[in-house]
């Protein structure tokens, strides 16, 4: 007597679990990662140099200062001169001193009084095309409101 041919059951893995550790790793990754550029802002087009590098130690306390130029999708200057990009909105670099005076008295508040400034460096992202006179007067004008310490960005070239 023959018996029937029945076929075994194809067993399939509960991806279901997998899906969740994915999705929890992905969440633990995103939140550890270390965003080194949260200030930086994409408008700048920071000049390239075999020379730059990252620096040793991250500093106590910084102000970051992105200057450059509005431009158009297509990357061409709408204005001629460049700007501060300060807090969601676009400052003359003339009139500038105001803004910083807001943040020295911030960082006096936070720190203590005016000893708190030695603490905090001043990095200047300046696109590549501003002219270095002008990146030198904004330096000038920090040191006026009492900034000691600068640090300027560059890209690292390949």
């Amino acid at each position: 007597m023959k018996r029937p041919h029945v076929s075994a059951p194809v067993v399939e893995a509960d991806m279901t679990p997998m899906i969740d550790i994915v999705f929890q790793l992905l969440t633990f990754f995103m939140i550890a990662i270390s965003f080194e550029n949260t200030k930086a802002d994409e408008r700048v087009k920071l000049p390239k140099d075999l020379l730059a590098k990252p620096p040793e130690a991250k500093p106590k306390d910084e102000l970051v200062l992105n200057v450059g130029y509005i431009r158009n999708t297509k990357g061409e200057k709408l204005r001629p001169d460049p700007v501060l990009f300060y807090a969601g909105s676009e400052i003359a670099l003339e009139n500038v001193q105001p803004e910083l005076e807001q943040e020295r008295r911030i960082f006096e508040l936070k720190g203590g009084g005016k000893k708190a400034l030695d603490d905090v460096t001043v990095i200047l992202r300046a696109d590549q095309e501003v002219p270095t006179g002008l990146v030198q007067q904004l330096i000038m004008t920090c040191q006026k409101v009492g900034f000691t310490k600068f640090s300027l960005k560059a890209e690292q070239e390949e």
